[in-house]
């Protein structure tokens, strides 16, 4: 299988996604076998999005675990920091879920084109919500000789020092 290549803005959702994911799979100190492929490659059946916990310190070594896996499962890389690595592959029931998801919007669409979030723009959707445009707040009106606001002066309390307390 060849290695999936996603959008970046796909790949920052999905990272962000897995942010507060579990470790799905644990590398043991046996490094990647065939059982362990077989229980990553299950796990992104099952759940699409994992992570990955290698013990290895070499680097090189888990960048190319890293290379390998993606490979050999068809999946995508998402990210890859210290011994963590993400990878994604789409499972086959959310491919179909989506699919559906997809297909009775196109048939709401077709029965009612006016329907709430089918085949209308968000502009229109929120001038339709947001009604008549409002009118400013009427401006007070100005009382005084040739239209100047009278202002009522307050007195204004004068501060007691310790100076003037103690004289």
């Amino acid at each position: 299988m060849t290695e999936l290549i996603l959008e970046r803005a796909e790949r920052l959702e999905l990272r962000a996604g897995a942010h507060h994911l579990p470790v799905t799979v644990l590398l043991g100190s046996q490094g990647l076998t065939e059982a362990v492929m077989k229980e990553i490659d299950r796990a992104l059946n099952d759940h699409g999005l994992i992570k990955i916990h290698v013990p290895s310190d070499d680097r090189e070594e888990r960048v190319e675990m890293y290379h390998t896996i993606a490979e050999q499962l068809g999946a995508a890389r998402i990210q890859m920091i210290g011994k963590m690595l993400v990878l994604y592959r789409p499972s086959e029931k959310a491919e179909a879920e989506k699919a559906r998801a997809e297909e009775l919007l196109r048939s709401a669409a077709a029965r009612d084109p006016g329907a709430k979030g089918v085949g209308r723009a968000k502009k229109e959707r929120a001038a339709e919500k947001k009604g008549a445009p409002r009118k400013a707040p009427a401006k007070k009106k100005l009382t005084g000789k040739h239209g100047q606001r009278v202002i009522n002066p307050k007195s204004k309390k004068r501060r007691v020092t310790k100076k003037a307390a103690l004289s």
